[in-house]
């Protein structure tokens, strides 16, 4: 995957944007930034080579291009990288939920009070001072997309973050995005209690949507009435039920609330879309292990799948896992992104920028669709594509820099720009305990 960089320039450039990144730490967001790099992997187009990125005061792109053809004004700070890309979006992920050292006290994935609890709100649980959330930053991360993980038959919502701010406000992108669902063995009770079967499962989620049906009938019913006997007749708004709220915005039809569905083995993966089909909701397919078995179904359903971490485990559940799937569904025409996804040990959450290279290299993507496959694709399936996934003008200056090919393993980010505001990458980037 050779970038067409000198080794001798990739070392001096490297070693300049070390230096320049010394001080990052605690510098604001209204500083007039310029980014000169040898190459730069818009998404939008064909890459730049020596080129400059303007992000203005406002944390906006304000110029793309040559270097020949783009005047640095005075008073923009010059950063060098050898190569420049949209910072990395995460399509599916627990981050900020989950945490770095595996202890109770950041430890906030899964509630085992019951198996369907679809108000549960990532934005409640969210802690942008996590370590971790630092740690997959200093790689490039610059939008994650994380709630509950998979485990329940119902987990909860997710919501999306920028990797920046220390409040829940200032890191919010979207709140209350989705609901997380999950069928097969990773979401069956032990003992004695529901569900216990792949049948259970799917009878429990058909129920809970057809009471959520029958929850926005009323509701409407009662409004209606509300309206009708007009302002002062002590009509009694209508009860709250923030469970069945989540799963009527679910149930409001194709591109609404996603439901996402984490399915491993292929005959959970067509529960899953018979469901979307039966309700006419939006099903969002996550991990799916054995998604290149049913592409012909992935096809017709339309709905994209959040795929698995190139390199999990393939044991259980995951045990027909392929390197490949990723090149088998872009092959296909059928829409993905990788995720770094759940994993049951430390630190829980991979690192979105060695999954896409794993999947260009081993197995056999490429990298111009691994890189999309963690910037503009999924910034398109979540709906912000308007604002991130790309390197454009009038977009977030979201923005990793890397000492050579992003893909290779002695390659390091040496950089990080969220909506203009300064991020040290991983050789600098120090875990401060919150």
């Amino acid at each position: 995957m050779s970038m067409g960089l000198s080794s001798v320039g990739v070392r001096a450039m490297a070693c300049a944007t070390a230096w320049g990144a010394m001080a990052w730490l605690g510098a604001g967001a209204e500083a007039q930034v310029a980014v000169r790099a040898r190459i730069i992997h818009t998404m939008a187009g064909t890459p730049v080579r020596d080129g400059v990125v303007l992000v203005g005061a406002d944390g906006k792109i304000e110029r793309v291009g040559a270097g020949a053809s783009v005047t640095i004004p005075e008073g923009y700070e010059v950063i060098e990288c050898a190569v420049l890309t949209p910072g990395l979006v995460d399509v599916r992920t627990t981050v900020g939920l989950t945490g770095m050292y595996n202890v109770d006290q950041d430890q906030d994935v899964l509630e085992p009070g019951a198996p369907m609890q679809p108000e549960l709100r990532a934005v409640d649980a969210y802690n942008p001072r996590e370590p971790l959330v630092g740690y997959i930053r200093s790689f490039g991360v610059t939008t994650v997309h994380t709630g509950h993980a998979p485990g329940a038959l119902i987990s909860g919502q997710t919501a999306i973050f920028k990797t920046r701010g220390d409040t829940v406000d200032a890191a919010l992108v979207k709140r209350d995005f989705a609901v997380t669902a999950t069928l097969g063995g990773g979401a069956m009770a032990g003992g004695d209690k529901s569900p216990g079967t792949r049948a259970k499962q799917v009878e429990m989620l058909r129920e809970k949507l057809i009471k959520a049906q029958e929850f926005a009938r009323k509701d409407a019913a009662k409004a209606d009435d509300a309206s009708e006997e007009g302002e002062g007749k002590d009509a009694k708004p209508p009860a709250r039920d923030l469970a069945m709220e989540a799963l009527v915005d679910v149930l409001k039809g194709p591109n609404t609330k996603p439901l996402i569905i984490t399915a491993n083995r292929a005959q959970d993966i067509a529960s899953a879309l018979a469901l979307g089909r039966e309700f006419g909701i939006t099903v969002w397919l996550d991990m799916a292990s054995e998604a290149y078995l049913l592409l012909d179904e992935l096809r017709s359903d339309g709905g994209p799948v959040l795929l698995h971490p190139t390199m999990y485990r393939a044991w259980g559940e995951t045990s027909n896992l392929s390197l490949e799937t990723a090149k088998i569904l872009a092959d296909a025409g059928i829409t993905f992104a990788i995720e770094s996804g759940y994993e049951g040990y430390v630190p829980k959450v991979r690192v979105v920028l060695f999954e896409a290279a794993a999947a260009a290299g081993y197995g056999g993507l490429g990298f111009e669709r691994a890189l999309a496959a963690v910037t503009i694709i999924p910034a398109d399936i979540l709906g912000i594509a308007d604002r991130v996934g790309s390197i454009e003008v009038g977009k977030d200056g979201d923005l990793a820099m890397y000492d050579g090919d992003p893909f290779e393993y002695t390659t390091h980010c040496v950089g990080v720009l969220i909506e203009g505001e300064r991020f040290p990458g991983e050789l600098e980037y120090e875990i401060k305990y919150p």
